[in-house]
């Protein structure tokens, strides 16, 4: 059963080597300028994996440790060279493939650069759809590429910081298309174009940041500063002080109280803070207080301790310790009830969103008393959401959580302003509107009182006719003569009826138009096309006018 398990392993142990290499010559060929060194890397891992299967073929053997044929009984220094050698090379596959992957997610990021250049630049709404479409799918790509890489992350903070930044890409590809799109529509609008260089200044730094993590690199040879909360301040001073049970030497007092000087600076951002209770302030500045007692009894001990190691010296120590790490205790418990208390209460608080809602209201309206007064709120929420997010940080416990945290106060920090500057912007757009609707309704003006008199003026032949006509009546009333229009009259009559038709429809459309139906203009153009249809009716033998007679008294009113 040994013999076959070892074998088993042998196989096993050869045909993964050979499933892995066949993906490591797969990357090769797609990258031509890693190929050779990948190649002679998975010659080498292949190797090594045949050389295990050789090694370990025991089990058809009847005397394995005796037979002429090489195995893992006969040959051990073998074995560990081709384990080593195994080792070796997958290692340098895998760093091969890192360096193939990194190089994928920056030139992915660079092509998103490339292509935000263009999108800044563009000055057509149809050229802006044409290349947006080409930034969706490569940001899509980049999506793909950086989300594959956070997963194989292992550091949990950088894991943290992937997710944020690619939170930060995911948000602001949305508001670039509305941000591009306003001030494509409003080219004029300063607070249109603010908005977007805010949207695309953050992009670039969440694009840097991903490079800086899938790198480990910082930019200039900066050192990164890890952020210092009150809860891994307290943390590391408590594994200090517990430390001196076991050696009283391992550190100095000055450390020590330097460490405790750093976590009570930071309580000042509890004490500090207007939204902080008076309960939990004067809790944590008793708390702080006390523990500056505690460490100089705990120095003072350890001091004696060291001169003089006695059993009462060690017992008054370990009393110390005890004493100070329960006021550490008691002081991350009270930090933490203020950051959870002022939490709870702003969130309660902001919960229904009344001011986004009502500055958003008003900056639609065009009010701007409105808009000031909700923005001027609005600046203090995002004051509060802030001082929340700094505050929870200290108690976030883990680095992870306080990257979340400080992520978070980034946000409120850069779109506090965008809202405000988007509303500011909304409330611009507006006025404009109200401008242009205004001097729409003017130019509507002047066009209708163009058409009426252009009806008046196509028609004034009409009074020309019916002013021959109305002499020839009244002569031939003098005449005493019947009065009867021929054949040719009435054909023009009837002609000019209908003219007089297609005006009366055309008028009633434009009137029916206006809002205020008492209007002078509207209330005379109507009249008109009152007047005018009834002739029309005339011509047809229908209506309310008779007579010729009943006619011309009828063009008599409408037109002189």
């Amino acid at each position: 059963k040994t013999l076959q398990a070892i074998q088993r392993v042998g196989q096993a142990v050869n045909l993964a080597v050979g499933r892995f290499v066949t993906v490591g010559e797969a990357i090769a060929n797609e990258n031509h300028e890693l190929k050779e060194e990948m190649s002679v890397a998975c010659i080498e891992a292949r190797r090594a994996g045949e050389t295990i299967a050789q090694l370990t073929d025991v089990a058809s053997l009847d005397h394995p440790e005796s037979d002429s044929h090489i195995t893992i009984f006969t040959d051990k220094t073998g074995v560990v060279k081709a384990a080593r050698l195994l080792l070796s090379s997958v290692t340098k596959v895998l760093v091969l493939a890192d360096r193939i992957v990194i190089k994928q997610i920056i030139t992915s990021r660079n092509k998103v650069l490339a292509t935000m250049e263009q999108l800044e630049k563009v000055s057509s709404f149809q050229e802006f759809v044409q290349i947006f479409s080409q930034f969706g799918n490569e940001m899509v790509e980049f999506a793909h590429l950086t989300g594959d890489r956070q997963n194989d992350l292992k550091d949990e903070k950088k894991k943290a910081r992937m997710a944020a930044s690619r939170a930060v890409l995911e948000k602001c590809t949305m508001m670039l298309l509305t941000a591009s799109k306003t001030c494509l529509r409003h080219p004029d609008c300063e607070s249109a174009r603010i908005n977007k260089d805010g949207v695309f200044h953050r992009m670039r730094l969440a694009l840097e940041q991903v490079i800086e993590i899938v790198t480990d690199s910082r930019p200039n040879g900066e050192n990164e500063m890890a952020p210092i909360s009150i809860y891994s301040g307290i943390k590391e001073f408590k594994n200090k002080v517990e430390g001196l049970r076991e050696n009283l030497y391992f550190l100095s007092k000055e450390n020590l109280s330097t460490m405790l000087e750093v976590i009570l600076e930071h309580t000042e951002d509890f004490t500090d803070s207007a939204y902080t209770s008076h309960e939990h302030r004067e809790h944590i500045l008793e708390l702080s207080k006390q523990a500056k007692m505690e460490l100089e009894q705990l120095v003072s001990v350890w001091m004696q301790a060291q001169n003089q190691k006695t059993k009462d010296l060690m017992e008054d120590l370990e009393v110390a310790i005890l004493k100070t790490c329960q006021c550490m205790n008691e002081l991350k418990r009270e930090v933490h009830s203020a950051a959870t208390s002022l939490a709870a209460d702003l969130l309660k608080y902001h919960t229904d969103h009344m001011v986004l809602k009502a500055l958003k209201i008003t900056g639609v309206e065009g009010n701007l008393e409105a808009v000031a007064e909700y923005t001027c709120k609005l600046s203090e929420q995002k004051e509060q959401l802030v001082e929340m997010c700094r505050l929870l940080r200290h108690v976030s416990g883990t680095e992870p959580l306080e990257i979340t945290c400080i992520h978070a106060e980034d946000t409120f920090q850069v779109t506090g302003p965008q809202g405000i500057c988007t509303c500011h912007f909304i409330t611009e757009v507006c006025l404009n509107h109200w401008n242009f609707l205004a001097k729409s309704l003017s130019e509507y003006r002047t066009t209708s009182l163009r058409f009426v008199s252009k009806m008046i003026t196509n028609s004034f032949y009409l009074k020309i006719l019916f002013f021959c006509l109305k002499q020839k009546h009244n002569a031939n009333l003098k005449a005493l003569k019947p009065v009867k229009l021929d054949t040719e009259e009435q054909a023009k009559i009837a002609k000019l009826g209908l003219e007089l038709h297609l005006l009366t429809s055309d008028v009633d459309s434009e009137t029916e138009k206006w809002e205020d139906q008492e209007n002078e203009i509207v209330q005379h153009g109507q009249g008109m096309s009152s007047m005018a249809y009834s002739m029309y009716l005339f011509t047809r033998g229908e209506g309310l006018l008779k007579t010729t007679q009943d006619l011309f008294h009828q063009a008599e009113v409408m037109y002189f």
